[in-house]
């Protein structure tokens, strides 16, 4: 029986063993895994969901269980010491020795530590394992509660760094990011990218500061602050460094492996280093004169490793190694692909710039057009996948390759189907998956849906970047066996929501346990329930106090909850007008109950930090002067935003702010399957923004033009132009109509503009059952329509006139006390809730 020993048992050793385990079912190996770490393998990719769930185990790339069963034996908490080539053994830190006749180095990578005088001092941190975070967990408790006004920074502004950034804001710590480099993720994304990822990540309260070399860190036995110059000093409580990384290389020194200048193994195309017998795979391997930083490429040198042991020795690793990326830094999609920069010599860059809506997109094409060469998405990610495919595959692109990026409404062109790729196209680059081997798991080995597919192919186990095209392709080739593809609720409901609207509306279901009865399965879950909710609601318009047990949090409390558990308070203002009493009332309102205020983008007052049991009392203030819910907290009418219109604006052609204010008061708590938002512009400048609305309306000469199925969030889409020169009554109409049948066929969640995408004809169906009645429901869309406005209530003043309802509003079931976990800080003249 050979013996092969597995130095590293992060992602990439673990992967080795299980492409080991899947390739060499008949043959007799034994593998020993050494860890330094205590624990198994785990996803360092998604590291920082741990500061959400402090769950270890549910990082795991396999149990302990896992090596057993396949006869792995899995050595964690000791360290490898020392190799020795000539006899073939290994020694541990423990002085125990172990043969082997293939060894495997996956020791991947440290963090480096810049040579900065304080770097030692306490509250400095690495962030690289579990361990680490758990220290800065403990330490960031410990500074927060001698200090709620604590302040960390992160040197690096990477990919990692940013990463690092999400982690302070998650302590509740007020975040710096720290970067030598005049530009954010540097080696990724160019200037102009860099610049409005910067403001993406300001607006999201992190601040950045470029263009800084840490001098030395300020403090005695703790940190207090980084100096960057005589009279530059950034006074800090706590410090991460993500500066970057370097190869643990350390045991091939003391064996003499052929080593890079600058660190790593040098390993040639079949990840053999210059010793024959001994592998090297991962962040430790040098390629190429490249060390890889990224999960894709080292599962391709396990790949290659563990064929090569088992005497294939045919397969090499390819010369040319793909670093595209696509990844969700801190709510902001961020993606590159092939040649993200490129001088003018070789190609031409078009580049589509939204500042406003935090949205750069840069595509790289060959000088003759006919190529595209590589790219940067910032904002807005959802085009990767298939522009990456197009890349890698060399597809043909349009003879205006602009149309690319552009959004549909200013001319971008639609893809095509993912079934046009060719079958040998890498879809799942962490696992090698390609297109083919997707499809061929239904087709011919029985594969019936998503999970299916997934559970023989592993695609999207990776990063999960692939999963929208996996998903497409499963569904396309269903579809083309003829099978049925839907998209149900959830594993209790095998019906869509317009289904399910249909069975609840025709059988006049009241309540969610009967439509469990009637069309379900089981006990229901956090998905089906709030759905369920939301079909009642626009079937009857009741408020979600009538079926609170099966809303969400925000729904069941008629307030959205804060990260720190307090809520807040957002009363109707339509169209933005307000009388000078009502603006007293509400300062009035915010200084009693100590909250802070923010004048939002929506054109209304929000205030932060009610307690549970304070909301009732807010309510009845409010309510008492002429206030209602503003249903911020529901998949139902925000705000119809307006400019001041033709009253007073010398450009107004038309009474916006009035039009505004009926809008909103006509569709004022319509509940929809998400939230919805409105503009009214009096003239084509669009001070109301309408066209970046789930619907819109700007004046123009004869009337106003209607647009619909705009929205903003992390994918932002322009809405379309529907109907010009409309008068005010034929713009209610088509609104009811449009509203109606979005509400009665869009699925759970789904804003106005993906349902628009995945309605079969696009905006000209949309405009035949709207305008033209081509399906003849036009007369009753508009009779629900108005039956759901005459039902309207306000669920503020239910709560406050009803003793059962106002029972919810306790911090606990059993007891009238509140709950003094809550702190607040005093921040920018205002009090700032202190996160849990």
């Amino acid at each position: 029986m050979k013996k092969i020993i597995v130095v590293g048992n992060g992602m990439v050793g673990y992967k080795f063993c299980e492409k080991f385990v899947a390739e060499a079912e008949s043959q007799a190996y034994k593998i020993t895994v050494f860890g330094e770490e205590p624990r198994p393998a785990y996803d360092r990719v998604h590291l920082s969901e741990y500061f959400e769930n402090q769950d270890a185990e549910a990082l795991e790339m396999a149990p302990r269980a896992w090596y057993e069963e396949h006869g792995i034996e899995l050595i964690t908490g000791e360290r490898v010491a020392d190799i020795h080539r000539a006899k073939k053994t290994i020694t541990t830190a423990k002085e125990r020795e172990f043969e082997y006749d293939y060894l495997v180095l996956a020791t991947g990578s440290s963090p480096f530590v810049p040579p900065i005088k304080g770097v030692e001092k306490k509250g400095v941190f690495v962030y690289r394992t579990i361990e680490d975070l758990e220290g800065m967990l403990a330490y960031a408790a410990e500074l927060k509660a001698k200090n709620p006004e604590a302040k960390a920074a992160v040197l690096g502004g990477g990919l990692l760094g940013l990463e690092a950034g999400k982690a302070v804001l998650d302590m509740g710590l007020e975040p710096h990011i720290v970067e030598f480099a005049p530009k954010l993720m540097p080696r990724q994304l160019d200037t102009r990218s860099s610049q409005v990822l910067k403001l993406k990540l300001e607006s999201i309260g992190l601040n950045i500061h470029l263009s800084k070399a840490t001098n030395q860190i300020l403090g005695g036995d703790a940190i207090t602050g980084m100096e960057f110059g005589e009279d530059d000093v950034l006074d800090v409580d706590m410090l991460i460094i993500s500066a970057g990384i370097r190869p643990r290389d350390e045991l091939a020194k003391t064996c003499d492996l052929e080593m890079g200048v600058r660190g790593g193994i040098v390993v040639d195309n079949k990840m053999q280093t210059s010793d024959s017998n001994i592998y090297a795979i991962g962040e430790v391997a040098l390629y190429n004169q490249m060390i890889y930083g990224l999960v894709a490429p080292g599962y391709d040198m396990a790949g290659i490793a563990v064929k090569q042991i088992l005497g294939e020795t045919e397969c090499l690793m390819p010369a040319d190694i793909d670093m595209s990326t696509k990844l969700k830094l801190i709510g902001v999609d961020v993606a590159s692909f092939g040649e993200p920069f490129m001088p003018a010599s070789k190609g031409h860059s078009i580049i589509f710039e939204n500042k406003t809506q935090h949205l750069y997109k840069r595509i790289n094409v060959s000088l003759d057009g006919k190529s595209l060469l590589g790219g940067i998405l910032v904002g807005d990610a959802a085009d990767y996948n298939m522009l990456h495919q197009i890349y890698l595959n060399g597809m043909k692109i349009p003879e205006d390759p602009s149309q690319l990026i552009l959004p549909a409404s200013e001319g971008g062109a639609s893809f095509g189907s993912v079934m046009d790729l060719p079958d040998t196209a890498q879809v799942c680059s962490c696992e090698s998956v390609s297109k083919g081997a997707i499809c061929c798991s239904i087709t011919e080995n029985g594969s019936n849906n998503l999970g299916d597919v997934i559970t023989e192919t592993k695609a999207t186990t990776g990063c999960g970047g692939c999963k929208p095209m996996v998903v497409d392709l499963v569904n396309e080739t269903l579809k083309s066996l003829g099978k049925e593809v839907k998209e149900v609720i959830c594993e209790h409901f095998s019906f869509n929501r317009q289904e399910l609207y249909d069975l609840v509306k025709v059988n006049q279901v009241k309540d969610y346990d009967e439509a469990l009865n009637l069309f379900g399965d089981g006990d229901g879950c956090e998905v089906c329930k709030p759905a369920l909710a939301s079909i009642f609601a626009t079937i009857t318009m009741e408020t979600p106090n009538k079926q609170f047990a099966i809303q969400d949090t925000n729904d069941r409390f008629l307030a959205n909850i804060q990260r720190n558990g307090t809520y807040s308070v957002v009363p109707r203002v339509a169209g933005g007008e307000i009388t000078p009493d009502k603006l007293i009332v509400l300062g009035e309102v915010a200084k009693k109950y100590d909250l802070y205020t923010k004048i939002t983008g929506g054109q209304r007052i929000d205030l932060f930090g009610a307690q549970i049991h304070e909301l009732p009392l807010i309510w009845k203030d409010l309510i008492d002067a002429g206030f209602e819910s503003g249903h911020a907290y529901g998949k139902s009418l925000r705000t119809v935003k307006s400019c001041v219109g033709s009253t007073w604006c010398r450009y107004g052609m038309h009474e916006s702010v009035t039009f505004a204010i009926e809008i909103e008061n006509r569709y004022r708590g319509l509940r929809s399957p998400h939230k919805l938002k409105g503009g009214v512009s009096g003239c084509i400048r669009e001070c109301a923004e309408a066209r970046g609305k789930d619907f819109g309306l700007i004046a123009v000469d004869g009337g106003w033009n209607l647009y619909v199925c705009g929205n903003g969030g992390a994918t932002p889409k322009h809405a379309i132009l529907f109907a010009e020169q409309l008068d005010d009554e034929t713009a209610i109409k088509y609104l009811d109509r449009f509203l109606m049948f979005y509400i009665k066929t869009a699925g759970p969640l789904v804003r106005t503009a993906p349902w628009l995408e995945k309605l079969e004809g696009g905006i000209e169906y949309l405009k035949k059952v709207v305008i033209e009645d081509s399906l003849g429901i036009a007369d009753d869309l508009e009779r629900e329509m108005k039956g759901l406005i005459n039902k309207y209530e306000c669920e503020w003043k239910q709560a406050i006139e009803d003793p059962n309802i106002a029972k919810r509003f306790k911090h606990f079931v059993n007891s009238d006390d509140t709950d003094d976990n809550l702190v607040f800080v005093p921040m920018r003249e205002q009090k700032m809730p202190q996160a849990w």
